[in-house]
């Protein structure tokens, strides 16, 4: 091992737990701490504009302009108290991060002094830079106006010193300019046309809400480690290394016991999470080495959203207090499973949980059967939408390995639902419809009480499964932004529902009963959305042929797949529900393109780097020394005896000069393929170039890479292995 990696290697082997000072009181009590949340406004905001912030957070209502210098002192005194000085938008371009511009509460008090100020004008609007983030051409360079506007849903908090206020953010022109403009949209989309589905069941409904439970999977690596990897620092992920000889295989690390290191950083986290408001849950180890999970409670999905975001932002902070740097990417080693962000997603009325089965009445019933139908329409009109909605370059590299779902949408419902779906599609008279809740199995173990068996198993390898009472988007990835799967989810089930709707009135008006329109549509409806159901294995080459005899989108190149916002079926569907107008869906593609490119273009100028200055010049060095240790035994020994003794130097030299030459010329070749596709003036052209002629080519020279790894001396080889980065101690 080269001195320099083992002294690394070392001093990561040798680091100590952080001490995290808990508090001493229970979290309950420090939850919501640093949130403006609706407690705190009763304390510091005059009554009447308290009943009037909760009209706009509750019902909707319009913010009244007038009340936002009464509000913004409220916030002003309850976040000064805290120690803040300044203010921030915070918002959430199309760049998949956060953004935040700090101003602080200082003004002229005209007398030579300084006062602290923070009007509702502040509150309401700002306006940064819309030319220096991604518009897609919506905006020219120097056209620079755009504005961010207060989202009074989402609290306001406090990080350090700075007031941080959820916003939306667009253009001059009006056009959306990051995630929460269409989400909300989105989500205002599905509430009235669930609300209006449910008005068959439950006149009283007044309001639907969408909810989400993400599950946050994650690496951790020590810092110094990650220093000592350049790939790692410049694109998330290893470009090269070769398998470690123990990695999962052993399944030892899926649940184990956490490392004490790794403890202490979560109990760090979750602490800072929950006085930010983040309802974190569950904490435990996940499948592969240096892997973890942290999943929520789950909120109403604009919030979860906001909360996922801040979540990683301070997972990265945190994790750099624990001498450790957090990998989001969702394949940062090869050859192990890669992270995802499941995505839980269910409806809610103000009187219960839509898609919970087993009611206590047929119209329970008829209403769960209506929800899940129209769901499972909306994705398998859409399931290419939904695909594209989660596609990245990251994600890529995830999606059908054997940790993944596959990058084919399906729905896995269960025996029980599957078996009632199939009946309702074969009937021809109306019946009531029986389902069966949580159902006992008795152990025969001493002292083990009867288990309570859920009416529906899992399936680890459906992208969208149904789980009891909630469907669970599993292709999500960890790095994303659950805003773009969350927008094409709710949109196409608003879409379902709408439609679900006009033909079920359109029946009614003819002269059917209520129950009779209903079940005539939903017979034609699971009819229809039959080929979106797969409760099988879908990493099975089976299926994949199957799956493109139903006609499902089995698409697997990544710029191509974003072809499917484009398609008449996603456009309609997204002007239909105004959520987006065809522009900004064609400026959003336009980013996702060009994003795509520059980050296979960032890898392949890191790994031809590497290569070149790394790997190349250690296999020589090390070959050098083989060719010296050959020459000295011919000096010394007889020529037969010395030919046998350097029979296996002989190989190896050999070998590193067809792994180096090989590296080298393909090296110049993926420079040539990056300069022709640099060349083409399309961004999608660009973008499928980059992954036809240049993401391929750097799989392949790793492969000899790899290998060179193995062969060549660990004294020698300076950059850490991935058995030195994979096992926390």
């Amino acid at each position: 091992m080269s001195a320099l990696r083992f002294k690394v290697v070392e001093e990561a082997f040798l680091k100590k737990p952080v001490e995290v000072e808990t508090p001493a009181v229970r979290p309950s009590e420090y939850f919501s701490k640093y949130v403006f949340n609706k407690q705190k406004m009763f304390k510091y905001l005059p009554l009447k504009v308290y009943n009037k912030m909760m009209d706009v957070i509750e019902h909707g209502a319009p913010l009244d302009r007038a009340i936002a210098d009464s509000v913004a002192e409220g916030m002003k005194t309850w976040a000064t108290q805290l120690g803040v000085t300044h203010c921030t938008h915070w918002f959430q371009p199309l760049t998949e991060g956060t953004a935040e511009k700090h101003d602080s509460f200082m003004e002229h008090d005209w007398k030579g002094g300084m006062i602290e100020e923070f009007s509702g004008k502040e509150l309401v609007q700002q306006e940064p830079d819309a030319s220096s983030f991604p518009s897609g051409g919506i905006r020219s360079t120097f056209e620079a106006r755009g504005y961010s506007a207060w989202d009074p849903t989402s609290p306001v908090f406090v990080v350090g010193d700075t007031l941080m206020i959820p916003t939306v953010f667009v253009s001059y022109t009006g056009e959306a300019l990051d995630y929460k403009v269409p989400l909300k949209k989105a989500l205002a989309a599905v509430d009235k046309a669930a609300t209006a589905v449910c008005h068959y069941f439950y006149p009283d409904v007044t309001k639907v809400t969408a909810n989400l439970g993400w599950e946050q999977e994650y690496f951790l690596i020590d810092e110094d480690l990650f220093a000592a990897r350049p790939d790692l620092v410049l694109t998330g992920r290893t470009l090269m290394g070769h398998d470690s000889a123990k990695n999962q295989q052993m399944d030892d690390h899926y649940f184990g016991a956490i490392p004490e290191r790794v403890a202490a950083f979560m109990r760090d986290l979750e602490i800072q999470a929950l006085e930010l408001g983040i309802p974190c849950k569950t904490r435990h180890n996940e499948v592969a080495p240096n892997q973890f999970e942290l999943a929520p409670i789950f909120e109403e999905c604009n919030l979860a959203v906001d909360h996922n975001m801040l979540l990683m932002s301070l997972m990265k902070k945190i994790a750099r207090h624990h001498g450790f740097r957090c990998l989001l990417h969702e394949k940062p080693f090869a050859g192990i499973n890669g992270s995802g962000k499941h995505n839980n997603w269910s409806l809610t009325t103000d009187t219960g949980i839509l898609l919970h089965g087993a009611g206590k009445t047929a119209d329970d019933n008829l209403r769960f059967v209506t929800f899940i139908v129209e769901t499972l329409m909306g994705v398998f009109k859409h399931n290419g939408l939904l695909k594209a909605s989660i596609m990245s370059a990251t994600n890529a590299h995830r999606l059908g390995a054997n940790e993944a779902p596959p990058a084919i949408i399906s729905s896995f419902l269960g025996t029980q639902l599957t078996k009632v779906l199939d009946h309702l599609e074969k009937s021809t008279e109306d019946e009531l419809i029986k389902l069966d809740g949580k159902q006992g199995m008795k152990l025969d173990i001493p002292q083990i009480p009867e288990l309570m068996v859920d009416n529906t198993d899992r399936n680890r390898t459906s992208p969208f499964a149904f789980t009891g009472n909630r469907f669970e988007f599993r292709a999500v990835g960890s790095e994303a932004n659950c805003a773009s799967g969350m927008i094409a989810l709710n949109t196409a089930v608003a879409e379902a529902l709408t439609d679900f709707k006009k033909r079920v009135d359109a029946l009614i008006k003819k002269g059917s009963t209520k129950e009779s329109a209903i079940l005539e549509v939903l017979r034609a409806d699971i009819k229809t959305c039959k080929p979106i159901r797969f409760d099988g294995n879908g990493y099975s080459d089976e299926w994949q042929a199957e799956a493109k005899k139903r006609g499902l989108d089995c698409e697997s190149s990544c710029p191509v797949i974003f072809d499917q916002y484009l398609a008449p079926a996603s456009v309609k569907m997204f002007e239909d529900m105004k959520v987006m107008v065809k522009k900004e869906l064609e400026a959003r593609n336009e980013i996702k393109w060009e994003t795509y490119t520059k980050k296979v273009q960032i890898e392949a100028r890191v790994f031809g780097d590497l290569s070149l200055n790394h790997i190349v010049p250690m296999a020589t060095k090390y070959q050098s020394a083989l060719i010296d240790n050959v020459l000295k035994l011919k000096q010394i020994f007889p020529a037969d005896k010395a030919a046998k003794m350097s029979e296996s130097n002989m190989a190896l030299i050999e070998q590193i000069s067809e792994h180096t030459n090989y590296i080298s010329e393909n090296v110049k070749k993926l420079v040539e393929n990056r300069k022709v596709a640099n060349k083409l003036t399309d961004p999608r052209a660009m973008a499928v170039a980059y992954h036809d002629t240049v993401a391929p080519m750097m799989e392949d020279i790793r492969k000899h890479i790899d290998k060179l790894e193995e062969i060549v001396e660990d004294e020698i080889w300076t950059l850490p292995k991935y058995r030195e980065m994979l096992f926390i101690r």
